[in-house]
This record gives structure tokens, C-alpha cells and sequence, in this order.
């Protein structure tokens, strides 16, 4: 069984059991969180919601309130000109265990 959640304007493919790296949630670490439920897949049972499925619910457990992701480089250069431009930028993430998927 799994379901297609929404989080920080992004869908994920949560799985009861595994862990999720999601848009930072303003989370205290160890809070629970309920996330909107696009759709519902258990077995040869799909429910697909319009936008969401009402009965479905999906449970996670924050583990981490902050991760990094991985380092991004942005270079900007411009031939014959004298001008160059590096930035850096690292995206944070809340690491969330999925605790629970029902279909009411």
C-alpha cells in the first residue's frame, strides 16, 4: 500500500515505513504531522481524489527538523568582460518517517 501526498507544493510517493526529505516543515523533531492525500493505492484498489481523497489519511513522524542537501553552484561568466559570479546554495529539507496510511 502507499499514497501520493502533497507537501510544499511538491507530491511524494510515501510508503508506511520509510522516510521522507520534505520541503522544511516548521516541525518541533518527534511532532506528528498529517499530510493531504492525493491517492491511495492498496493492491488492485486505487482511489484518486478531486484534489483530495477525504477519507485517506497519511501519518508521519518528524525525525530530523533540519537536513542539507547536497551543495548547488551557480556560475555566471561572461568571455572577454572581466566578469564572473559563483554562488552557492544548500536546500533544507525536514527528514519525516511515515508512520501510518489508512483509507477510512
Amino acid at each position: 500500500m502507499y499514497a501520493i501526498i502533497q507537501s510544499g507544493g511538491k507530491q511524494y510517493k510515501a510508503e508506511q515505513g520509510r522516510w521522507l526529505d520534505l520541503e522544511l516543515l516548521h516541525a518541533e523533531e518527534g511532532a506528528t504531522v498529517n499530510f493531504p492525500v492525493i491517492m491511495v493505492v492498496d493492491g488492485d484498489k486505487t482511489v484518486v481524489g478531486a484534489p483530495n481523497v477525504e477519507s485517506a489519511s497519511v501519518t508521519g513522524k518528524v525525525l530530523r527538523e533540519e537536513v542539507k542537501g547536497k551543495k548547488l553552484i551557480s556560475f555566471k561568466y561572461r568571455p572577454k568582460k572581466g566578469y564572473t559570479r559563483k554562488v552557492g546554495h544548500r536546500q533544507r529539507y525536514s527528514r519525516v518517517m511515515i508512520e501510518a496510511i489508512s483509507l477510512g
